[in-house]
């Protein structure tokens, strides 16, 4: 029976056995027993799936990680310890040293940095492209050793809309998947799958979660593209891997091949899971998720046509607001909302700006975004302060930028704080 995304939120990944428990057990355990050697063997062979060390598969992480590939649509989930985590294995799973890809540049700042600085240690180039170029000007960047192109549906902190399905065809031209962050619009606002993206990403300390008590990450297969169309690219796929004994992924898990390779692979080397305990939290989270994105998205909304009117507010993005530049293509990907982010600038220096913040009263200054509380923070000077003001414009983030968070309290409240602390500019 097919079931809505409602409906998921709640059911999905976890069928309970007659008598079994309703909830999602914890497995707080690193290993798992078997009577015999042979069969242990094949686990570690790949020849068989089941549960022996919790580093590569445990049934409570997988259960979590069943019900986001069920939102997502994707053939196979797995979760990370993080969601830089996840970025890295997104791409690092098809890249290796010497290879090159693509990226919207007006990413979250860390993983700009992740893109531009790390993964340059490793040998690994990032080109980042202006998401509102021509095609032909984003196709100038491609190169023949470029292995994927990289977006956020709705950027963080800049509150920008990609367009997902331009940036899938364009990268299929050239042979290579897109992989596409959806933190912030979660897939009850957006299914990037159906939209042509070939990956899915999340960081699930964000909407995901929505309390705030634990920090992860997701990579969600979608099965659709064919590497082995263009396996001179992908030798990691479409050749034997002898630390498995010469298994192709490709040829022995299909559309899987991808998914199979980062729990298989990297997880194996890296180790970057989250706990059962985070995952069972997650999972808490997730049964809301429908609930807490409705009132999210409708907040903001209210929030974002308030701060519209309000003489003390130079700047705003907030894209379900028709007057906001990418209000068409929220219509395109985000009709049931977008988030409960909202991008603005002030009139006045940047201590007019620490002065608002600082007097807020229950609105909090903090590092986080996307949870049940509304919070602030100005990103130069937090989130992003390692990134110069060239960085940060070169990104479509202004030196000048607040995020502010809309939580799910009662609307009225949260706008009379911030016309109090407006007041006392």
């Amino acid at each position: 029976m097919k079931k809505n995304l409602g409906t998921l939120c709640v059911h999905g990944g976890w069928a309970p056995e007659n008598g079994g428990p309703r909830a999602v057990p914890i497995y707080q355990s690193t290993t798992f027993k078997y009577d015999t050697s042979e069969q242990m063997g094949r686990l570690f062979d790949l020849e068989e799936s089941g549960y022996f060390y919790t580093r590569l598969a445990n049934p409570t992480n997988d259960s979590v990680a069943a019900k986001i590939n069920s939102l997502e649509g994707g053939v196979g989930c797995v979760l990370t310890s993080s969601g830089q985590a996840a970025s890295f294995y997104s791409v690092f799973n098809i890249c290796q040293s010497g290879d090159h890809f693509i990226s919207a540049n007006n990413i979250y700042g860390g993983t700009f940095n992740l893109f531009f600085t790390t993964m340059r240690k490793l040998g690994i180039e990032c080109t980042f492209v202006d998401q509102e170029a021509s095609d032909e000007e984003i196709e100038k960047a491609f190169r023949p050793n470029t292995k994927c192109v990289f977006g956020e549906t709705i950027s963080n902190p800049g509150c920008t809309v990609f367009d997902i399905e331009r940036f899938a065809a364009i990268a299929h031209r050239h042979g290579v998947p897109l992989i596409v962050d959806n933190t912030f619009a979660t897939p009850i606002n957006c299914r990037p799958i159906e939209w042509g993206c070939d990956i899915v990403i999340h960081s699930t300390t964000k909407y995901m979660d929505g309390h705030a008590v634990q920090v992860g990450g997701a990579v969600v297969d979608s099965g659709n593209f064919d590497w082995e169309a263009h396996a001179d690219k992908f030798p990691g796929l479409c050749t034997p891997d002898e630390s498995y004994h010469g298994l192709t992924y490709t040829k022995a898990f299909g559309r899987k091949a991808y998914i199979t390779k980062i729990v298989s692979q990297l997880m194996r080397d890296f180790g970057s899971i989250p706990s059962p305990m985070n995952c069972f939290l997650l999972d808490l989270g997730l049964a809301t998720l429908q609930l807490r994105m409705e009132r999210h998205c409708s907040n903001a909304l209210a929030v974002a046509q308030w701060l519209e009117r309000n003489p003390k507010v130079a700047w705003l993005n907030y894209p379900s607001l028709p007057s906001d530049k990418y209000y068409p293509l929220a219509q395109k990907y985000l009709s049931g909302g977008s988030c409960g982010v909202i991008a603005l600038g002030l009139k006045g220096t940047r201590d007019d700006a620490i002065r608002f913040m600082d007097n807020l009263d229950f609105i909090a200054i903090a590092t986080h975004v996307a949870d049940i509380r509304t919070c602030v923070l100005h990103p130069a000077s937090h989130t992003h302060r390692q990134l110069t003001d060239e960085q940060l414009r070169e990104g479509g983030i202004a030196p000048d930028l607040i995020r502010l968070s809309v939580g799910i309290e009662d609307v009225e409240d949260i706008i009379a704080d911030l016309e109090q602390a407006l007041a006392k500019m």
